[in-house]
């Protein structure tokens, strides 16, 4: 809702195209090209600023200005650039938040001697034993308590960013493929090596040099070589495919809310407002579930891919 008002303030506030003057003659400037009365880049800029939300750039915006960060390759890391941008300040400020909800319900449920945490504490207790109890250990199985720590961060670090462009002057750094494909290859690190570690070498690597039960000797060598392939593809197709899930949802679901805002300067008129706005609203409490369900599926998928790779045979 806040999102909502924040977008239907900035298209209010963005300048609007300069009447055209009967029987004029456009001049055209190859230097600055104008549309409408405005400039092409100033359009440009209007354009993106629609998408404030999502788009990344080296401002952050506040109430009370904008705040520039140092520009591209200001920190060059030999043919790397690592120049924060707001993504990475946003994904900062989401680690600290869930430092700050996990760390204190922890210390609370310590202090009560009986892992029982007080006020407001709870509702993080009955998330992290939600998980442990009904996500992890049934997909994991039999030693999946060491891999209840990562997919409870997982969780708590994917919808404190999700629900981070809901507020005004917020940015959701999920609805960066670059964000949602860093966390899906940690996610794969995670479960090749408990593979690793639950089969052995030799057991792991009858997960990539599959032969079926059953296959006659003499067809082994040809179906050795194409079944690598599709293995391999089939590993790397899990957290493609929960890095695209992540990123185009949360990508879905901003750019309908402008779409629909949109909406009233395209017929150009306030009458119809009411529909737009009411629908808008509607969204942005269906983006609040959204952010929830999929910090849960990406969450539930890492511990379902775990648990499929630890119990292969």
């Amino acid at each position: 809702m806040f999102a909502t008002i924040a977008l239907l303030a900035a298209l209010v506030a963005a300048p609007q195209p300069a009447p055209a003057q009967t029987g004029s003659t456009p001049v055209v400037d190859r230097a600055v090209e104008v549309t409408h009365g405005v400039p092409a880049e100033q359009v440009k800029e209007d354009k993106l600023d629609l998408i404030e939300h999502i788009s990344d750039s080296h401002e952050i915006a506040t109430p009370w200005g904008a705040i520039h960060l140092p520009p591209a390759g200001s920190w060059q890391v030999g043919p790397v650039d690592m120049t924060p941008t707001r993504h990475v300040v946003f994904l900062g400020l989401a680690g600290i938040i869930v430092l700050l909800l996990i760390i204190p319900a922890a210390q609370s449920a310590k202090r009560t001697g009986h892992g029982t945490p007080r006020k407001g504490h709870n509702v993080i207790e009955s998330l992290i034993l939600f998980f442990r109890d009904q996500v992890v250990m049934p997909t994991i199985g039999h030693g999946g308590e060491r891999y209840v720590p990562y997919i409870i961060t997982l969780f708590f670090f994917i919808v404190v960013a999700n629900l981070m462009g809901l507020l005004p002057w917020g940015v959701t750094p999920t609805a960066n493929v670059s964000v949602t494909g860093a966390l899906a290859i940690l996610s794969l690190i995670v479960i090749e090596i408990s593979g690793m570690i639950a089969l052995g070498p030799m057991g792991y690597l009858k997960t990539i040099v599959y032969i079926p039960h059953g296959l006659p000797k003499f067809m082994i060598p040809i179906m050795v070589p194409i079944m690598i392939p599709v293995e391999v593809l089939g590993k790397l197709a899990k957290p493609f495919a929960l890095a695209i899930r992540l990123f185009a949802n949360m990508t879905a679901g901003h750019v309908v809310l402008l779409v629909l805002i949109g909406l009233i300067f395209v017929f150009g008129s306030f009458v119809i407002a009411v529909g737009p706005v009411l629908m808008a609203v509607a969204l942005s409490f269906l983006e609040i579930f959204v952010a929830f369900l999929q910090a849960y599926i990406f969450a539930l998928l890492t511990a379902v891919f775990i648990g499929l790779i630890r119990h292969a045979h």
